[in-house]
This record gives structure tokens, sequence and C-alpha cells, in this order.
């Protein structure tokens, strides 16, 4: 294969790369939000200068269905989110992932570096209830749940979609062969292209278990602030950075 010919591939394997090129486009995306108050001094370590906590107190744990994810199939996500601030700017930063679809987690990584490992988050309705539940090596790590469809929110579909539009922050960080530090940066994208279906809010609970490879309880839950719910089609882009660790 010609010099040329390796370089046009998206990803790796050579021979069957993980993932194709981007952008990638998301139909009936589901998401469930509880967002709820925490330890700030837990908040302040798990974020990463010159990102800053944006004082609230609170964080975001979260719970995303794709059924139609172009480039990686259908899987599930769940993770932690920490509103920030990056020179002002009101960011997420994305601190934990878990998920169950490999092209996702591969390309989630070595593209915009998400925080992403092996899991198995689920999203359902169970009777009268959004049940989001994560387990990790065979146990249970997160319990939420939020009362489904228990407040229409459909006038509103303009503020789920700056909701997700918001700029969203993650810490890349791939090692060399040497392995000394290669890549070091804060990465920035925004979802575009959104196309909001369905919004509600409603009353929740979420239960966090301690885990040594899935330690989201280090962020405990105080106080449950509110949840939402949503079914949007949108498109995840390609990023850029905003910070580079290793820059002179």
């Amino acid at each position: 294969m010609k010099l040329d010919n390796v370089l046009s591939q998206p990803a790796m394997p050579l021979a069957n790369p993980s993932y194709p090129v981007g952008p990638f486009r998301f139909v009936d995306r589901e998401g469930l939000y509880i967002t709820y108050e925490t330890d700030p001094a837990a908040i302040r370590a798990l974020v990463p200068a010159p990102l800053e906590p944006d004082g609230s107190g609170q964080v975001v744990y979260e719970w995303l269905k794709m059924p139609d994810a172009g480039g990686f199939g259908a899987f599930q996500e769940s993770g932690v989110v920490i509103p920030c601030l990056l020179n002002g700017e009101p960011v997420n930063f994305i601190a934990m992932m878990f998920l169950n679809n490999e092209p996702a987690i591969t390309a989630g990584r070595e593209i915009w570096g998400f925080p992403k490992r092996w899991g198995e988050p689920h999203l359902a309705v169970a009777r009268d209830t959004l049940t989001g539940t994560l387990d990790y090596a065979g146990e249970r790590v997160v319990l939420g749940s939020m009362a489904y469809k228990h407040e229409n929110l459909a006038d509103q579909h303009d503020r789920c979609a700056a909701m997700l539009a918001k700029t969203q922050i993650n810490l890349k960080l791939l090692p060399c062969v040497t392995g000394k530090p290669l890549v070091a940066q804060l990465v920035a994208y925004a979802l575009t292209d959104i196309t909001v279906k369905g919004f509600w809010a409603g009353p929740a609970r979420l239960a966090l278990t301690p885990h040594v490879n899935a330690p989201v309880a280090d962020l405990p839950v105080r106080r449950v602030v509110g949840a939402i719910h949503f079914v949007a089609d949108l498109t995840l882009p390609y990023g850029r950075v905003v910070h580079d660790y290793l820059s002179p």
C-alpha cells in the first residue's frame, strides 16, 4: 500500500478501521440528565487548570441512548459532566464516560479525547419511570430515576437546543511509544444541526456506589436539583484545541 493510501485511512487497524471519517450524525438520540449538588472540593480535584469550576457546586450525571449513530452503530453511554469556565466562557467539562461500543470508545478517545471506558449503561422506561443504570465489572454503580414525561416542555425546544449546543471540553492525553506524553490538550467541540423532538422535566433521584474503576461516587450526591429528558437529532463535528499543555 502506498503512503497516500495509508494516510487516507480514518483510523487503525489498517485493514478494518474502527470508525469512518466524520462528522457523525445521531438520530433519535435520547438523554436523561440529572443535576445535583456535590462537594465543591471534590469538583475542584477533578477539574484540570486552566478550567475553573463555575462555582455552582453542581454536576450532571447523564445517560445517552443512541439507536442510530452514523459510523458507530447503536449504543448507550453514561457519565459525569462538570459545568466550568474557560477564560470566562461557560463550558462543560466531561469528567467520566462509560459505554458499550468499541468504535465509539476508540474514536472518542483518539479524536476528541473523550474520557471513555467500557461499561454497561442502560436507559429505558420501566412502567411510569425513566430509569438509568450503570454496571461496571458486574456490579451496579449508578441508579438514576425520573418520573416519565412528568412535565412536557414542548414550548422550550430552543432552550434544549441551546443546552445541547453548549461548548464541551475534554482533556485529551495520549502517550508516545517512548512512554512520554505525546498529546496533552484541552479539546473543545460543540454539537451542531440540532433538531429537538421532545423535551421533558420531572422529579428525580440518583444513587452512586463507590467503585475503584468507575469512581463516580467521588462526587457524592448532596441534593438532587432536577432532571430533564430529551430526544433529538444532532451532529458531532470535529473539534479544536483550546489549550496545549506541551507547547512552550
